[in-house]
């Protein structure tokens, strides 16, 4: 079948699915294939739920009656499918990577844009191979700005899924050191991001460059780009206050976030340059923002019972895990207890790493420090106030026995780690 052809009965469905849990009546269901699942096998159930067609990979599941659509690979035929459909559309997307804060700064954009346009973005971080393509088959001709967020594990992935979504504005929230054990070194991970300016460039786009960040005005110092931060006469946003939610001050204005961390002004600001560019007025980026509320595990400010908790389970890398710790150093607080879970997907470097964090925390006594997972428990400290659990089972008897009370708690972890666990505890 032609892509022009797909496009069409994909146009007269009611969407695309590709899990049977979630049929709508009328869609299209790509019979995706994982490590432990083949949505081939799930091809008969789809139809029995309402499926209009199935598309599959596999012979054996094709039907004579024409409800089946059989391919070579399914998943290269939906990224096929969605990059027709974003060419179809013809809307501008700006797209987002980075090694952190990609999410926040998302949903941020897309709170600010949303003020003003019809915006599409990306739900959750579903950013991947799949989520991007997905991202792309939910817009439509309603659609005024699509915001498509970007992840990358290994080197070329940002390189294949801008193919797919061609955007025609980018930006890198920043370089640190994530999934070390895919790109190698923190140079690997500057080259992968970077391959966002790379499509750029080649295709003459825009890129938004904050200037507070030397990397990244170097790596984009040949593309036309946005510039915002640092003296940046036409975008200068400060930070007022950064003791409790962040206090920005933006063309005249205050703006109160509900956003905790120093490190989360980059992401506001961000939100506010773009806003600023597509012509949504500053009062309205100032509602925007003011009314942005952080969750799923990020930066989330929780009050329970006695205790006040700063909750950034969601993930973890080296370079989040120290701006965590020193927004946490800087903090006004009482009682300051600590909650570190293991940082996954470090490679060979995991070791270093995480004593590295030990070492900074045995120089800097913010307050008793509960480390939990093997890489943390088979790190070297001799601080009375640093205390190491192999896993979180360990953690739970110690927490029962004397919960804190009256603290100001900080827990940062891997999402693998689950340590909003220890909400339930206290």
């Amino acid at each position: 079948m032609k892509i022009e052809t797909l496009h069409q009965h994909f146009l007269e469905s009611s969407g695309i699915c590709t899990d049977t849990r979630n049929i709508s009546k009328g869609c299209l269901f790509f019979a995706l294939k994982g490590d432990n699942f083949n949505g081939n096998e799930f091809t008969q159930e789809a139809l029995d739920k309402g499926a209009m067609t199935v598309i599959i990979d596999e012979v054996k599941y094709h039907k004579d009656f024409g409800r089946t659509i059989l391919c070579s690979n399914t998943l290269s035929l939906l990224q096929k499918l969605a990059a027709y459909h974003r060419k179809y559309l013809k809307l501008p997307i700006v797209a987002l990577t980075g090694s952190n804060g990609k999410t926040t700064s998302k949903e941020l954009i897309n709170a600010v844009l949303k003020r003003k346009f019809v915006t599409v973005a990306t739900k959750g971080n579903l950013n991947n191979h799949i989520g991007v393509p997905l991202t792309l088959l939910s817009m439509n001709n309603t659609t005024e700005i699509g915001i498509v967020e970007m992840g990358a594990n290994h080197p070329k992935e940002i390189e294949k899924l801008c193919t797919i979504a061609t955007p025609d504005f980018g930006y890198i929230t920043n370089f640190g050191k994530a999934h070390l054990e895919g790109f190698g070194s923190v140079e690997g991970v500057i080259k992968a991001k970077s391959e966002l300016y790379n499509h750029l460039q080649t295709h003459h786009k825009i890129a938004f460059v904050n200037a507070d960040d030397p990397i990244q005005m170097i790596r984009s110092e040949n593309l036309h780009r946005v510039i915002f931060g640092g003296n940046q006469q036409e975008f200068l946003i400060e930070l007022e206050n950064a003791s409790s939610t962040l206090l920005v001050k933006f063309n005249g204005l205050s703006i109160q976030s509900n956003l905790i961390g120093s490190y989360n002004f980059n992401n506001i600001a961000a939100a506010i340059a773009i806003g600023h560019y597509f012509g949504v007025s500053s009062e309205k980026i100032k509602i925007a923002i003011e009314e942005f509320i952080p969750n799923n595990n990020r930066s989330q400010l929780i009050e329970k019972k006695t205790n006040k908790i700063i909750l950034d389970a969601y993930n973890a890398n080296p370079t989040s895990m120290m701006a965590a710790l020193e927004n946490f150093k800087q903090a006004k607080g009482e009682n300051k207890v600590l909650f570190l879970g293991d940082m996954f997907e470090l490679g060979s470097t995991a070791k270093d790493e995480h004593q590295n964090i030990v070492r900074y925390l045995t120089e800097n006594c913010l307050g008793e420090t509960y480390l939990i997972g093997r890489n943390f428990f088979d790190t070297k400290t001799n601080a009375p106030h640093i205390h190491k659990f192999s896993s979180f089972e360990n953690l739970k008897v110690t927490i029962e026995s004397t919960p804190p009370k009256n603290s100001f708690l900080l827990i940062k972890a891997s999402r693998g780690m689950a340590l909003e666990r220890i909400l339930e505890l206290l």
